[in-house]
This record gives structure tokens, sequence and C-alpha cells, in this order.
């Protein structure tokens, strides 16, 4: 039962946050250092996960997915109110009898540092319970009910085109100079998300208009993904207002947008410096890899990029965790995040080598020959 149990840990970290989050002044602080410790260190220390487990009853770990929705709602809408303009009585009224807390005694308790840490912390939440939840079933094309759960989760970053560009774009042109998601050597990471997030958007676009042609569908319609998509976020965004007042909605806006440049600067991560021959399959040496347990675990085996990119109709539990034939991160998910967002000098020095290794002992004739003329 651990096995399936393990998956429930987002879901229940969410939840976790919301009590730290309810109980006043400097625990959303104490919370957000202590989870980025936990993960850091846990991913450090403990084995790496290299074993592919059999389950009998998917449907369980499907779940895991499946509840991290109401969950996610809770929280964004918990966090709006407390940094809005115009929660009504009604639900101070229910925050009290729920959480048996003074809501505006809660609000007025927060330092600036609890502020920021909430700002931080919502964000990455969005990464662990909507996008990366959102990947894996919008991979998901012939089940209708796990492309809905999907396109909500990824609904509240405002990256509905996810869905479109990712599984249909990036899948195809990993590792290629016109792949907006795959970084080059010794990109800036800054430049990169605002570049990667605009290509991305007119890639998505481009691509839902030629299958709407394709199928001879009107493009102002509700067959129209993109359109649909940003609809559910502005529905979200409404909402945001609804519970917190313009400020409440711009906070909602604030953590939507560095929620998607995390997920920009994960795509940096997962494939930077790598390169592939066009017309050539992707194969287990173009996406770099990362075996560290909790990483893994938060993340719904994205760890396992190689294999999902071999065969992205496998569930994440199916997932290989090759470590012979694919390129390994030197650390885990969140410690390479924080490195290459706050200190990307030093990423690029530790991936510098990473690279050499990489030229030397992955890449084909072609591909040596191509990073030598760069």
């Amino acid at each position: 039962m651990l096995k399936y149990l393990k998956y429930y840990i987002p879901a229940l970290t969410g939840i976790l946050a919301i009590i730290f989050f309810s109980m006043g002044r400097n625990y959303p602080t104490y919370f957000c250092i202590a989870w980025s410790l936990f993960v850091i260190i846990g991913d450090h220390f403990l084995p790496r996960d290299m074993e592919v487990q059999q389950f009998r009853y998917p449907s369980i770990l499907n779940t895991s997915i499946y509840v991290n929705l109401p969950i996610l709602v809770c929280l964004i809408y918990f966090v709006v109110s407390i940094f809005g303009n115009n929660s009504s009585n009604m639900y101070i009224e229910e925050l009290y009898s729920i959480f048996d807390v003074d809501f505006l005694q809660l609000k007025d308790s927060f330092t600036l540092i609890d502020k920021i840490a909430l700002i931080l912390q919502t964000t990455l939440f969005i990464g662990i319970l909507g996008t990366v939840p959102g990947h894996e079933l919008t991979h998901r094309k012939q089940n209708k009910f796990d492309m809905f759960v999907g396109n909500w989760l990824l609904a509240f970053s405002w990256d509905c085109t996810f869905a479109i560009e990712h599984v249909y774009g990036h899948h195809k042109n990993a590792c290629l100079d016109e792949d907006p998601a795959s970084a080059k050597r010794g990109e800036n990471i800054y430049l990169f998300i605002i570049k990667a997030t605009i290509e991305e958007q007119i890639s998505g676009w481009k691509i839902e208009t030629e299958r709407l042609k394709r199928r001879k569908l009107k493009f102002f319609s509700t067959q129209n993904g993109m359109i649909v998509g940003y609809l559910r976020s502005l529905i979200i965004t409404v909402l945001a207002y609804t519970f917190g007042g313009l400020i409440g909605m711009l906070t909602f806006i604030l953590c939507a947008l560095l929620a998607k440049s995390f997920l920009e600067a994960i795509n940096y991560i997962e494939h930077y410096g790598l390169v592939r021959e066009k017309g050539k399959e992707v194969s287990m040496r173009h996406a770099w890899n990362s075996n560290h347990l909790l990483s893994s675990i938060y993340l719904c085996n994205v760890t396992r990029h190689s294999d999902h990119h071999k065969s992205s109709n496998l569930n994440f539990w199916e997932l290989n965790p090759y470590h012979v034939d694919a390129p390994m991160l030197p650390y885990g998910y969140l410690s390479t995040l924080y490195l290459v967002l706050f200190t990307p000098f030093l990423y690029k020095k530790i991936m510098s080598k990473e690279l050499i290794h990489w030229d030397k002992n992955y890449a084909n004739e072609y591909e040596k020959n191509y990073v030598a003329n760069l």
C-alpha cells in the first residue's frame, strides 16, 4: 500500500500548506523554508529512485492526480483571500467555522517575508499540483475525463497552450533549433523564459489553427482548444476577483505568471545544451534525467524525462528511470530550479562539465560536429 500512498504526498503537502498558512504570523515562512530544505536535502541523501514498480490498481494512482484539482482550488482562493481587499462577511464566517481562525486578524498578522513566502509557495504548488499533473493528463489524448481535469489544472498558470504545443510541438521538435522549449548552451535563462513563452503561444495557435482547418471546423468556436483554454483561465481569474477583489485577482495573476516562468525554467533544465539531428528520432540521450527520490514523487516521475520522450503514451508510474543510456542531472529538480533562477552563472559552470561528458559519451558524430561549430 505504501507504494500507492507515496504518490499522494503532493496532495497531502498542499493540505498541510493550507493548515500552516492558517496559523498566522511566521508560519508561511517556516513552511516554505522547511519544505524546500526537506526536498533538497532529501533528494541529496535518500537512495535514488531506480525501480519500476508494478501496480494492480491504477485507478488509485489516477485518483492521486485528480484530488489535486480541489486542493489547488482551496489553496489558491485561500491565498487570494489573504491578500485580497474584498472578501464577503459570509466567506469570512465560513473560514472561521472551518479553521476556527479570526480571518481578519490572520491577514493582519503576516509580515512582508510571510507574504513573499506565500507567493513563492503558492507558485510552486501551481506547478506541483497543477502544471505537472496537467501535463500527465493532457498526454492521455483519448481519455475525455483526463483531458478535462488536465486542462483545468493547466488553466491555473494561464498555460492552455501547453496541452497543445508541448504534446504536438515539443515532443516532435525537442533539441532542434526550432523548438522553443529546448535551451541552447549558454542561453540566458531570463531571456529564454520570455522567448519560450512567446514562441510557444505562437506555435500553439498555429498547431490548433491547422488542426481546425484539417477537420473543417470554425476558428471561433468551442472546438478551438486555445480559446476554450483561455476562457478556463479567465473564469479562475474572475473568481479570484470575487474572493479577493482587485488585489486578490492581481495576486493570482502574479502567481500564475511566476508558475509559467518556473515551468519554462524546468524546460530550460530538461534539455539544456542538448542537440539532435533533424529527421532523427528523439533518443534517450536527448533529455536530462533525475532519479532523485523526492523530485520523482512530487513531479509524477517527469524526472524520468528520456523515457517520457521515448514513449509519451506511458503513464507516470510506467516510466523507466534509465541511468545508462541517458544523461543525468547532478541535483534534484528543486535544487536545480533554484540554482538556475538565482545563480545562473553557477548552473552554467556545473552543466558545462556535464555537457563535456555528454559530448564525449552520448553524442553521435553529427551532434559532435554541430556543437564543435557553435
